[in-house]
C-alpha cells in the first residue's frame, strides 16, 4: 500500500541540465560528455559532491571544478557549470504533484548547492519556487544536512520525517544511481526521462489519474 510519493527536484520538475551541459560543450569545442564525466569521477569526494554537502563554498567549487577539468585538458570554470543548472519547469509534473498531495504524503530530496551559490545562477528562482515547495510535507536538502544522494541515510531520513516505511513509498529521480539505494530498501522507483513517461509510471504505481 503506497502512502507517500518522494521526489527529486532538478531533472524531475525541471528539464535535465545535461542538455545545457552538452550545448555549452558544443559551443566551446569541448567533447560532449566531459562535464558529466568530471561530475561522475570520484563521485563521492569530487568538487561537485563536496559542494552539495557544503564542504566547500562557491569560490571553492569554482576553483576545484576548474582543477578537475584541467586534469582532463579542458578549461571549464565551476561557476560556468553552476550557471547551466537552471532548467525549464515541467508544468505537467507540478500538476501531478498537486494531485498526488490530495491523497498521499509528499517529500522532496534534493542534492543542492549552498546558499552562497544562489547569486550565480537563475536556477534559485525556479528550483526553489515557493509554489512548488509548499506542496511538499517534508524537504531534505543535501547542502543543509551534509549528506547527499545516493547515501542511503538520506532516504531513511525522509521516511522518518513522513512517518512511513520505505516499502510504502514511490521515489522519482532522473539519475539511476540515486534510485538504486531507494529500490534496495524497498521503495517503488521511477526513473524520470520525460514528464509524460514519469506520470504514466506514477499513475500505474498509485492508481491515480494525474493528467
Amino acid at each position: 500500500m503506497i502512502e507517500a510519493v518522494i521526489w527529486d527536484f532538478g531533472g524531475v520538475f525541471t528539464t535535465s541540465p545535461f542538455e545545457a551541459f552538452a550545448r555549452y560543450e558544443r559551443e566551446r569545442g569541448i567533447p560532449v560528455g566531459v562535464i558529466r564525466t568530471i561530475n561522475s569521477t570520484n563521485h563521492e569526494n569530487n568538487a561537485w559532491a563536496m559542494f552539495e554537502r557544503s564542504a566547500i563554498d562557491f569560490a571553492g567549487f569554482d576553483a576545484a571544478f576548474a582543477a578537475e577539468a584541467r586534469m582532463l585538458g579542458y578549461d571549464i570554470p565551476g561557476r560556468d557549470v553552476v550557471a547551466l543548472l537552471a532548467g525549464d519547469l515541467r508544468p505537467e509534473m507540478i500538476e501531478a504533484l498537486r494531485r498526488i498531495k490530495a491523497r498521499f504524503k509528499t517529500g522532496c530530496i534534493t542534492n543542492n548547492m549552498p546558499a552562497d551559490a544562489s547569486g550565480a545562477t537563475a536556477s534559485s528562482r525556479s528550483i526553489y519556487s515557493r509554489e512548488i515547495m509548499e506542496l511538499f510535507d517534508a524537504l531534505i536538502e543535501s547542502s543543509k544536512i551534509g549528506i547527499r544522494k545516493p547515501d542511503p541515510r538520506i532516504y531513511l531520513m525522509m521516511c522518518e520525517k513522513l512517518g512511513v516505511t520505505p516499502d510504502a513509498c514511490v521515489y522519482l529521480d532522473d539519475l539511476g544511481g540515486n534510485l538504486k539505494p531507494a529500490r534496495a530498501m524497498g521503495m517503488t522507483t521511477i526513473k524520470v526521462e520525460s514528464g509524460p513517461q514519469a506520470i504514466a509510471e506514477l499513475e500505474a504505481a498509485t492508481g491515480m489519474k494525474l493528467l
